[in-house]
């Protein structure tokens, strides 16, 4: 299998496709590749690590383990987003989550220091970074207060709504982020009740479940007062 030229993960990344071309190749010639299998770590927690990760191509699935050592799924990585962000700052960086790919994955890799130089030269893309680190926090804030409640119907309307866009109005179709166990684990439920529950509101008229991982929200409004039952 041919790996791919670590220039183009670059170019699909949105803290480095603001630069110019010549500056983006430059920091693909410090890019190593590495190729994932299916069911292969690119870490998992307590490994030591000094490196940004982008996927070129594939999915990376990241996962920690709760208090009650269930599995808990953080956030699904694909072509053009990153992770290991965090060990730039941080000079002794040891990782508490599990980062295991879903599929074939291509993965372009740059250590603390290249980054660091990189930054040093373009410090617009700290900017970037840091509109990243807030949007996680902002992910993890969020995830945190839809597991606060015991009621997996109000977990679920949650999560739909997080992934509407506000200007869209009370209908409009849904592109979900992930297959329906992967919301399972990020809800902290089963399969099985994530799809008993989009019944119900489908039942309710509230959605249209569409093929691709899409769905029609046809009253959100509704929708966020079947959440406070």
């Amino acid at each position: 299998m041919s790996e791919a030229k670590p220039y183009a993960c670059i170019r699909i990344v949105p803290i480095f496709n603001h630069l110019k071309d010549d500056m983006m190749d430059k920091i693909g010639q410090k890019a190593r590749h590495r190729h994932l299998k299916k069911g292969e770590y690119l870490y998992q927690a307590g490994d030591s690590d000094d490196s940004l990760y982008v996927v070129n191509k594939g999915t990376i699935r990241v996962t920690r383990m709760a208090a009650n050592g269930k599995e808990q799924l953080v956030r699904m990585l694909y072509p053009g987003d990153f992770t290991g962000e965090w060990t730039i700052f941080d000079q002794a960086s040891e990782h508490e989550e599990y980062a295991e790919a879903i599929r074939e994955t291509n993965v372009c890799i740059i250590s603390r220091d290249d980054m660091n130089e990189i930054l040093e030269e373009h410090p617009t893309i700290t900017r970037f970074l840091l509109k990243e680190v807030a949007n996680r926090l902002m992910q993890s804030e969020r995830q945190a207060m839809t597991l606060s409640t015991e009621n997996v119907l109000s977990r679920l309307v949650y999560f739909i709504e997080q992934n509407t866009d506000p200007e869209l109005g009370t209908q409009q179709i849904v592109k979900l982020p992930m297959a329906r166990k992967d919301i399972a684990a990020y809800l902290g439920t089963t399969p099985e009740t994530v799809s008993r529950k989009f019944k119900e509101l489908e039942e309710a008229g509230l959605i249209l479940q569409l093929p691709r991982r899409e769905i029609e929200v046809l009253d959100l409004d509704g929708l966020l007062m079947m959440s406070d039952r």
